[in-house]
């Protein structure tokens, strides 16, 4: 067993806020725990779309090869930044408790999105935010907005844009939760699968880690997001798939909703598709049978006319 803990993290503040939050959690377990802050890839191509640039996984490479190195033991990240697939040899072991996973529309001077005049300026680099805008808005211009969570706001208040579209779990543990002028509904602006949770990554040979780490899995969340990575997985999700899928799990029903667009054309029209089933957290099989789920809303997709990314 590891008497002292590395954990690996990007050096945003939001990034890491969430890897401090871990770090405490396992303080309060009695363990010495130290981060060790890097710098990704994806943090230093601010000037391209990611979804042009090789998508998520520019946000964990680095983090992973510490991993593999033995200079860290643990990478913290958000969840929405971890492909659906890892590299052969690490495991995302542990999936914490999810803040608020809604987005946040955020403007100084425009209360909401119905409130923006026509043509105005929005930003978001995210293919999926871009798709389900066009679908509330087709006549808005929709710019790209790279950048930590600061550099965005610091854009925002330049002027460079009517209003820019954001996590509401990023501006809440950064206390800028005033800066959110108005919360989309979960139906209007499906979030990304695995928004505003935080995974946990380790080197698949430490089981050690894994019976660590366990007390920190909060199963709610992980069936949530289990189902939501299983529609994107099925779909070949990544930065380049304009995907949305968000589940919610209430007296033992597993509900999932998702919805793709063609980011090439903006007709404002998006496929939706929706399933339920009833998932008992205390059987051995309960992640599976979340994923099964959000595969077959993937599979409804594909049979109403969205394009896996594939073929």
């Amino acid at each position: 067993m590891t008497s002292h803990l590395i954990i690996a993290t990007r050096e945003s503040r939001l990034a890491l806020w969430q890897a401090n939050h871990v770090k405490a959690l396992l303080e309060k377990q009695g363990h010495d725990v130290s981060l060790l802050g890097m710098t990704t890839l994806g943090d230093q191509i601010l000037d391209q779309p990611l979804s042009k640039v090789g998508g998520k996984g520019l946000f964990i490479k680095e983090l992973e090869v510490a991993l593999a190195d033995g200079s860290a033991h643990i990478a913290v990240h958000s969840l929405k930044d971890v492909p659906m697939d890892l590299p052969m040899g690490y495991e995302l072991t542990c999936i914490l408790e999810r803040e608020d996973p809604r987005d946040a529309w955020v403007s100084p001077h425009f209360e909401s999105l119905d409130s923006l005049p026509i043509g105005a300026v929005v930003g978001t680099s995210s293919l999926r935010r871009t798709v389900l805008l066009q679908a509330l808005r087709p006549d808005l211009k929709i710019e790209p907005l790279r950048g930590n969570l600061d550099t965005r706001l610091r854009k925002l208040d330049e002027g460079h844009y009517a209003g820019i579209v954001l996590a509401c779990a990023g501006l809440k543990r950064l206390g800028l939760k005033d800066r959110i002028r108005h919360a989309f509904s979960l139906n209007t602006m499906i979030p990304a699968a695995g928004q505003g949770a935080i995974g946990i990554e380790i080197c698949a040979n430490r089981p050690d880690l894994m019976h660590l780490l366990s007390g920190l899995n909060h199963m709610t969340t992980a069936a949530r997001v289990y189902a939501e990575r299983g529609v994107s997985r099925a779909m070949g999700g990544s930065c380049s798939m304009p995907l949305a899928a968000h589940a919610t799990l209430d007296m033992g029903t597993l509900s999932i909703q998702a919805a793709w667009g063609d980011p090439n054309f903006k007709t404002g029209e998006l496929i939706r598709a929706d399933a339920q089933c009833y998932l008992d957290l205390s059987t051995s099989d309960v992640l599976a049978k979340a994923t099964d789920l959000g595969q077959r809303v993937a599979q409804k997709l594909i049979a109403s006319g969205a394009v896996p990314l594939n073929q």
